[in-house]
């Protein structure tokens, strides 16, 4: 297995879809990353050359926020939303959807398993 940002990425899969593995790349910037390394996208990461593995390293290095530093930047936006109590980071702390969603019926999975209102029902 390949090793690029930290990630194991799967040797028998496309590079273009193994590249996904990586946390902040999709698969534009996936297609984006392997047309400036001129790199084919249906090529396993297998069959790749240890230059051309380089060289998709480097531009990752260079022109991308990923892994470890996108997960601090994002997590550092969330407790700067928090901190100036704007209405979407009293949404975060209070952990119920933040983007416009209603809340009377669904959002279980911010608001965790409904308490249950009949306890012992016989």
């Amino acid at each position: 297995m390949a090793r690029i940002a930290g990630v194991e990425i799967p040797d028998n899969k496309r590079v273009e879809i193994s590249l996904t593995y990586i946390f902040g790349i999709g698969r534009s910037k996936s297609q984006k990353i392997l047309e400036q390394a001129k790199v084919d996208k249906n090529k396993r990461v297998k069959e790749l050359k240890a230059e051309e593995l380089n060289t998709i390293r480097m531009i990752i290095e260079k022109e991308e926020k990923v892994e470890g530093d996108l997960r601090k930047e994002i997590q550092m936006s969330i407790k700067r939303l928090m901190e100036i109590n704007c209405y979407r980071g009293l949404r975060h702390r209070m952990g119920l959807p933040v983007r416009g969603q209603r809340t009377k019926t669904n959002a279980r999975t911010r608001k965790g398993p409904r308490g249950s209102l009949i306890k012992n029902k016989k």
